[in-house]
């Protein structure tokens, strides 16, 4: 199908959306993207961008600038969070030469896909707030000015609270995980290496790793609670909070939190991967589709390979109805995938003390170092996927 004669409107302009806006108009769509904020830019956090997902970047002749403003990571290491010592490795440089995993900043690899999307025609629009979107063989977008604007396509990479989803599928009511998350960045005064350190501990888990060139830490800390928080990254805590979440582990991680101040605090729910992923005039992608919990740094991932494979499968179909079948028959049993192997990291990271934990510890730190490239190769099914080489 030429995708010239197409006019696109992408709603949302984060990871998902820019990286869609840009694979769409490399095969010639007009793009315009609605992004409700006053700027393109993200609040301060830090991504892990796994080979899989820099497939989508080095397609779109990104890679050497994400280079420029990343961490190229060499290890995912599994550490015991009360004593500091190290369960297990994953050892990164033992990837093949062309499957790179780097650290980034959100706000910077934000900005390299927007710079990108506008150098190649695509139009943002900032402050374009949706109220309603009406489907149809033209669909009609009504921001909340009141303004109207219609469209061939308009694609919903608008996060967990989509204006589109519930077009395509009946509400479904998420339900709390029992687990809360903060993050935040902080310097990197303990010479955290280019690794990303799981701290495990019962009912708990704290990752960092370093971004731009090194001098700063993201964190990401979890714990298992009863009560819960919104589902928003816009709530701040009182960072003695997370410090007294994390009191029993160990003297790295008390210097790392004692630098944290306002650290966003969201709770984590499970959403149901959606039956329907498009519609007459509509599509999802990213979250709106598929929200994932953060147990295997794949969100942003999944949101780029959604991307990739809806703009291709829309170029190799005859119609916009096949196209959109298609992009949803390839993408939907990966995503299930990934999102059930997020949630079993969760309980493994978070097991008591005991015969479980021995077991499992003792089993993983005994592959990482009798067999790491074994160790290496249980997530070649993850790394190794490179979507923007599938047939469809």
């Amino acid at each position: 199908m030429d995708l010239g004669a197409l006019d696109i409107t992408v709603i949302g302009g984060g990871i998902g959306g820019l990286t869609c806006a840009l694979a769409l108009r490399r095969h010639g769509a007009k793009v315009t993207v609605l992004e409700q904020a006053e700027a393109i830019t993200e609040v301060g956090a830090g991504i892990q961008v796994s080979p899989n997902g820099l497939r989508v970047i080095e397609a779109l002749g990104l890679a050497g600038d994400l280079a420029a403003r990343s961490v190229q990571a060499r290890a995912v290491s599994l550490r015991n969070g009360g004593t500091g010592a190290e369960v297990a490795r994953l050892d990164l440089t033992r990837l093949p030469a062309d499957q790179r995993y780097f650290f980034v900043h959100r706000a910077d690899l934000v900005d390299l896909l927007s710079t990108a999307a506008r150098d190649l025609g695509v139009t943002v629009r900032l402050l374009q707030r949706v109220d309603t979107v009406v489907p149809g063989t033209r669909p009609s977008i009504v921001l909340a000015t009141g303004d109207t604007r219609e469209t061939d396509l308009a694609i919903g990479a608008d996060g967990i609270h989509s204006s589109v989803r519930p077009l395509l599928n009946a509400a479904q009511k998420p339900f709390f995980t029992g687990q809360v998350a903060w993050r935040c960045i902080v310097p990197n005064s303990t010479g955290h290496p280019a690794h990303a350190r799981v701290q495990m501990g019962p009912g708990r888990h704290m990752v960092t790793y370093p971004l731009r060139d090194g001098t700063s830490l993201n964190v990401v800390a979890v714990e298992e609670r009863a009560e819960w928080a919104a589902e928003s990254w816009s709530q701040t805590d009182d960072a003695d909070n997370l410090r007294r979440a994390f009191a029993g582990f160990d003297a790295e991680v008390h210097r790392i939190l004692s630098q944290a101040e306002a650290p966003g605090v969201w709770g984590l729910f499970r959403h149901p991967v959606a039956a329907r992923w498009y519609g007459k005039g509509l599509a999802l992608l990213g979250d709106a589709a598929h929200p994932t919990l953060p147990f295997l740094a794949q969100g942003a991932n999944m949101a780029m390979e959604d991307a990739w494979v809806l703009a291709d499968a829309l170029a190799r179909a005859d119609d916009t109805d096949s196209g959109l079948a298609a992009y949803q028959a390839r993408r939907k049993a990966r995503v299930i995938r990934v999102i059930d192997a997020a949630s079993k990291n969760a309980r493994n990271y978070h097991l008591a003390p005991g015969p479980v934990r021995f077991a499992a510890h003792t089993a993983l730190g005994l592959l990482s170092r009798v067999s790491p490239g074994q160790m290496l190769a249980r997530f070649d099914w993850l790394y190794a996927h490179d979507v923007t080489q599938s047939e469809g």
